[in-house]
């Protein structure tokens, strides 16, 4: 794997790359609290059949500096100026959690730029079941993390402990994020400026639910893979995969990977290789 440094308007964004340009291209968005390294075991399985390139969000690890705002609308904009950088021609985006949620904003902001989308693990705000996710007493941190300030103050110097509450909670088994992945990313957010970017993201949801609510009678026919950990607490996965199609996507496909929890691609990545293999299908003839 390689890294390099890319410019997307005002920003400079690190990259981890493998794979030959001349291959399809994927690109990986990660989520909280992850980096890009969140899809390094998943992009060796698949360097061999596609270009692969993984970034860290603004704010986040080697992507500085921080947005102005966290909201998803904002994100995909950055994540075109990177395509754009790089040249891509009508690439796949892979989102997991909140870059998930950034997959969305981008397959409506620019319809029909991607070949192929795919989104695990996350519910979108103002698409179903949003309203039920929201109101869980489990997912507390939702609250939490959009207070101004506080959660920076209570949480710096202290992300490795803070973290590890939420892979040990949301993994189907113990160790599923590894100790070197946690290590990882906990030092993509030891600056103060990176947890402001993530927890800022939380702080956007209001904005989010708004924007994608005004397009939710939009159609985008781009294929879209809805993909869930077996045992990623929260409702059914066909309650997220008709809320994606209520919310405009006309062409989206359900997958389950067994014996995994929400950080699929940290505990099952040979799942996941397999599952974006067949539904973007690499190596074999385009779908």
């Amino acid at each position: 794997m390689r890294n390099r440094q890319v410019q997307s308007g005002d920003a400079s964004i690190h990259l981890v790359e493998g794979g030959s340009p001349d291959q399809p291209a994927v690109l990986f968005v990660h989520g909280w609290p992850e980096s890009s390294a969140a899809f390094e075991r998943v992009m060796l399985l698949l360097s061999d059949k596609a270009h692969v390139l993984s970034m860290d969000l603004p704010g986040i690890g080697g992507s500085t500096p921080a947005p102005a705002s966290g909201d998803k609308r904002t994100l995909a904009r950055c994540v075109r100026g990177v395509i754009a950088a790089l040249g891509l021609q009508h690439p796949s985006l892979v989102g997991h959690d909140v870059g998930g949620q950034v997959v969305y904003a981008y397959l409506h902001a620019f319809p029909n730029e991607l070949r192929r989308a795919v989104i695990m693990n996350v519910a979108v705000p103002g698409v179903a079941p949003w309203s039920d996710i929201k109101r869980s007493p489990a997912i507390w941190h939702f609250a939490f993390h959009a207070i101004p300030a506080l959660p920076e103050t209570l949480v710096t110097g202290r992300q490795m402990e803070y973290f590890a509450y939420f892979y040990d909670r949301l993994s189907a088994n113990a160790g599923g994020v590894s100790q070197r992945a946690r290590e990882v990313y906990a030092l993509a957010y030891a600056r103060t400026e990176a947890l402001r970017a993530g927890f800022d993201w939380y702080r956007a949801f209001p904005e989010d639910e708004r924007n994608n609510m005004a397009v939710e009678r939009q159609t985008v026919d781009t294929p879209v893979l809805y993909l869930r950990g077996s045992k990623d607490p929260g409702v059914g996965i066909d309650r997220y995969v008709e809320g994606l199609r209520h919310g405009g996507l006309t062409n989206v496909e359900a997958g389950d990977i067994a014996d995994s929890g929400h950080f699929a691609p940290d505990e099952q990545p040979e799942a996941v290789a397999r599952a974006l293999e067949r539904f973007l299908g690499l190596g074999d003839a385009p779908r």
